[in-house]
């Protein structure tokens, strides 16, 4: 019994300590001496958009087993778009995934959807929970506009003969 014991704190911890830590996280924000939750801040480069870099804040409760699904999200132009940047990316009217992190050993994952507004030239980062939490499922929405980029198309202009 006290193997098992062990062994169950043991799995624990690893989990623990693998959900903990990330490669992007840029920030680490205490909320109290008496909790055991922390807002943790992540910095994420678009990967086909590399000039897009969107900030995601969300709650770690670092000895729960499942996190809140409440977040946030920023995104900026942090360095060049282009037109092949944007040839390369999901246009279809539910994008694509960018970014997955795990909020809970029992599946759930808050993710970054990129979607393309063709109208008004805008980049929209959405960040949201895979699973309903009091009734909803929590998102955040973040946009990103082309003008004055290389990419940006004005959607009236005829297209151009190259």
């Amino acid at each position: 019994m006290k193997k098992l014991i062990l062994a169950g704190i043991g799995s624990l911890l690893l989990i623990i300590l693998t959900t903990a830590c990330s490669d992007n996280e840029v920030g680490d924000v205490s909320l109290g001496v008496f909790t055991t939750k922390d807002i943790k801040l992540d910095a994420l480069q678009d990967p086909i958009v590399t000039g897009v870099t969107c900030h995601i804040s969300s709650i770690e409760a670092n000895l729960d087993l499942s996190d809140p699904s409440d977040s946030s999200i920023a995104c900026r132009q942090t360095g060049e778009i282009t037109t092949q940047m944007i040839a390369q990316i999901d246009k279809s009217a539910s994008g694509e995934v960018v970014f997955k992190k795990s909020k809970s050993i029992f599946f759930k994952n808050m993710k970054v959807r990129r979607i393309f507004d063709a109208t008004s030239q805008t980049l929209m980062y959405v960040s949201y929970s895979t699973k309903e939490t009091s009734g909803s499922y929590k998102h955040s929405l973040s946009t990103v506009p082309l003008w004055g980029t290389k990419a940006y198309r004005d959607p009236l202009a005829a297209p151009s003969v190259n």
